[in-house]
């Protein structure tokens, strides 16, 4: 397995990331993850739609939860994108966090069973088994348009260059 140290920081400190580092032309891999009733949920069931996926650390953090709501909010003006939003949280918490929170765009998946996203992605921070955060573009065809490691976890992604890419796709 892939181990990259140096990319994220943690609080300043260096982490280790495992799995492959997903880049710009790649193909998406497929993962499986748990929806809230936890039944799996794969990158297939996206179909052919424009995807954001937005990897936090866990949804019982300002950021993430910061991160979770502006997606929730920009997904009312993106027809035809689907927003997944994925941590290792519990599918029961994530549950409890949409519905506080009334997340109701974007779906919540939890990767905390087999870290296959994580995993397939490069996502998973080894000294913690949370994911990094961070941001993954697909186009129609699963094809990687734009990636974010976010490089200290503990801040904000890139969103308006992230929404500047899906915008593109969009239009192109």
């Amino acid at each position: 397995m892939e181990r990259r140290k140096g990319l994220v920081t943690m609080g300043g400190k260096p982490v280790t990331l495992l799995g492959k580092e997903i880049k710009v032309g790649d193909q998406a891999p497929d993962f499986t993850v748990l929806k809230g009733d936890l039944t799996e949920y794969s990158l297939k069931e996206t179909g052919d739609k424009i995807k954001i996926i937005s990897v936090v650390p866990s949804l019982d953090t300002g950021i993430c939860e910061l991160q979770t709501l502006k997606f929730n909010e920009e997904a009312a003006n993106l027809d035809d994108v689907v927003i997944l939003t994925i941590s290792v949280d519990l599918p029961f918490a994530q549950q409890r966090f949409c519905d506080a929170h009334k997340i109701d765009r974007v779906i919540v998946l939890s990767d905390h069973r087999d870290l296959s996203f994580g995993l397939n992605y490069g996502f998973v921070m080894e000294e913690f088994r949370l994911l990094a955060r961070g941001i993954v573009i697909l186009d129609r065809d699963n094809t990687v348009k734009y990636v974010e490691y976010v490089k200290e976890v503990t801040t904000h992604p890139d969103y308006d260059r992230a929404l500047e890419e899906v915008k593109k796709l969009l239009i192109g």
